[in-house]
């Protein structure tokens, strides 16, 4: 199976939102997502990275690179929304995408990954041990405003 990956353009959009949607349940517009896409764009440190089979969209993560002025803390990557189509699961798919993850955090100069995932998303949960990610000794806030 030849899998692509490659950092994703605008004309990767509706691709993204449809596998996001199917993966997480999303409610996500496709134009909801042109829009804030067409806003980031230029920005280097959002990466939404795609990998496609014959020009289909089957796996994809949200990179976002975070440089910080604290040494021990130094550059790092959050991934996020890390899918891989339900069709192609098992195949190893997502442990090539996070290969591909940290190949573009460690040439952006980031000292480590940071993973979020929702707790019921056990095989997931798996995949990311396997890889080599270990869960902190912290917890995820969060408060909508």
């Amino acid at each position: 199976m030849n899998i692509n990956f490659k950092i994703a353009t605008i004309n990767d959009i509706k691709g993204i939102i449809e596998l996001c949607n199917d993966c997480f349940d999303e409610k996500t517009e496709v134009q909801y997502a042109y829009e804030v896409f067409a806003k980031n764009m230029y920005d280097a440190n959002q990466i939404y990275l795609v990998g496609d089979i014959e020009g289909k969209i089957i796996a994809h993560c949200k990179i976002t690179i975070i440089p910080t002025i604290y040494e021990k803390m130094g550059t790092y990557a959050i991934l996020n929304h890390v899918c891989v189509s339900p069709n192609y699961r098992r195949l190893n798919i997502a442990t090539h995408l996070l290969k591909e993850c940290e190949r573009i955090a460690k040439e952006r100069g980031c000292k480590c990954i940071e993973l979020w995932s929702n707790n019921v998303r056990e095989a997931a949960h798996a995949c990311y041990k396997h890889f080599g990610f270990k869960i902190n000794d912290a917890a995820f806030f969060s408060k909508e405003i």
